[in-house]
């Protein structure tokens, strides 16, 4: 086991804290401007939307989420401070795939407190049209 200096150690530990994923809550200036002009079940829909697509592109590199609809095989299930969707979709690469998710946010709809999906199958372009999905 080799020891590194002390300024060392402090240099990598700072390294490896910048490498880390910021917070849901980090979210750009012209995001969080947008979000506040919502009604409120908007911003609820909006905020989740755009937590889904962030979340499904940095946890597997093999997607860039760019477009999500959370009602395309089924109306979501709404709360006051959540969303529950089990037929939801998303679109990478070109390609839609089915979704579910489930996403709770604080009562301003700003901070996704949690979220959990699960991405399903591919879904073939000739159902595109019966879902309103597109390219």
């Amino acid at each position: 086991m080799v020891l590194l200096p002390p300024m060392n150690r402090l240099f990598f530990a700072l390294l490896a804290w910048m490498a880390l994923p910021w917070p849901a809550s980090a979210m750009d200036s012209a995001l969080r401007a947008g979000l506040l002009k919502l009604d409120p079940q908007t911003r609820l829909e909006q905020r989740c939307d755009a937590e889904i697509l962030d979340r499904i592109t940095r946890d597997d590199h093999k997607y860039k989420a760019d477009r999500v609809v959370a009602y395309a095989f089924a109306t979501p299930e709404m709360g006051a401070d959540a969303i529950r969707s089990p037929g939801a979709a998303f679109r990478s690469k070109g390609q839609w795939y089915r979704l579910k998710f489930k996403c709770e946010t604080a009562p301003d709809h700003m901070e996704v407190l949690q979220l959990r999906y699960r991405i399903g199958d591919e879904i073939p372009e000739s159902d595109w049209p019966k879902y309103n999905l597109y390219n």
